[in-house]
């Protein structure tokens, strides 16, 4: 449709826009009129603002005089207008630093990347974790110093997940070692829940190869992965910051429905099969997410990636359809590839 626009109309149109992301207000003529560059009267930009209406790019609020682009006029922009800019070097260093942080396992990683983007977009960060409950390759425990090492899990996809543990004063380097050797022998082609029970069964016979010392580093390795595996994590935060624009009590409800909806694990799969389905950003306003098709978000995600370059999560915004679209999804961009390069 881009294309039946003329530049006269494609310029109007895109500053109605620009206008509407700024304030989040209706816009009139009178208010385009007065932008810089711009000699057009107001009664010239009427005419043009009707044809756009005409098209189902605009429409008009209530009893406004102003206009709103409508979700088919915001991917228009999106699609033939917008103008991405570059990330400013001290947010990619920001990103960076916070997504590498020494020590953290990728589920904090994650979740500190999701706060993050929180933060830096002024809408709600959300990340889909990746299932963590694949097929081991290697283990290695790693002296942080008295009483403390690093646990380094590695699975067949590449993922890797460091967790500190408490250790015994004083151990030996060769007793992380042997820890080290006894459990990835074990841990080959199994789930870590299949390593767990194996090392179980062979600790209750009294078949292992391991000293005292070293039995006790690896039932401690093992136990920092306790608990239920699920299909991945879903996290969010930031919620808040879709209520700042709420004034009114149906759209306070259609915000809450989609809590709601962030709580199912339908979600999560419905989220992964979206990007999964494309390269690089994504982006999907309004209705064209049936997660999202009655809240009036948009969500902006991109996926990330193992070292075989399979998708196994996703990283992204949820914001309201007026989203700075220009900032944002750069922003998005390099964050998941800056967890690409963490995951592979």
């Amino acid at each position: 449709m881009i294309s039946e626009l003329n530049q006269r109309s494609r310029e109007i149109f895109r500053l109605i826009v620009d206008a509407y992301v700024e304030s989040g207000e209706p816009v009139g003529s009178r208010t385009i009129s007065r932008r810089p560059g711009i000699s057009l009267s107001p009664a010239t930009i009427r005419n043009v603002m009707a044809d756009l209406e005409d098209q189902g790019l605009l429409y008009a609020p209530h009893a406004s005089a102003g206009r709103i682009p409508t979700e088919a006029g915001l991917r228009l922009f999106v699609n033939g207008l917008l103008e991405i800019g570059s990330l400013p070097e001290e947010e990619r260093e920001a990103i960076e630093a916070k997504c590498n942080a020494a020590g953290r396992s990728l589920p904090e990683a994650l979740s500190e990347a999701s706060a993050m983007l929180s933060g830096l977009s002024h809408c709600a960060g959300l990340v889909l974790a990746p299932k963590t409950d694949r097929p081991l390759k290697h283990i290695e425990f790693v002296s942080l110093g008295p009483g403390r090492a690093l646990v380094v899990l590695v699975n067949e996809d590449g993922l890797v997940e460091n967790r500190v543990v408490e250790v015994p004063v004083g151990l030996p380097a060769s007793t992380l070692r042997m820890a080290s050797n006894y459990l990835t022998a074990r841990l080959v082609g199994r789930t870590l829940e299949e390593a767990r029970q194996v090392v179980h069964n062979e600790i209750e016979d009294q078949r292992t190869e391991l000293d005292e010392l070293s039995r006790r580093v690896v039932e401690a390795g093992l136990a920092t992965w306790a608990g239920p595996r699920t299909d991945g994590q879903l996290i969010v935060r930031g919620q808040a910051k879709l209520l700042e624009d709420v004034t009114a009590l149906s759209d306070l409800e259609r915000v809450r429905a989609l809590f709601e909806a962030l709580e199912t694990k339908e979600a999560m799969l419905r989220l992964l099969d979206a990007t999964g389905r494309g390269d690089g950003v994504q982006i999907f306003i309004g209705a064209e997410n049936v997660l999202f098709s009655h809240s009036g978000c948009t969500l902006i995600i991109s996926p990330f990636q193992n070292s075989r370059e399979q998708v196994i999560g996703a990283i992204g915004v949820i914001g309201p359809t007026r989203i700075n679209y220009a900032r944002i999804i750069p922003l998005v961009d390099y964050t998941a590839k800056v967890i690409s390069r963490l995951v592979g």
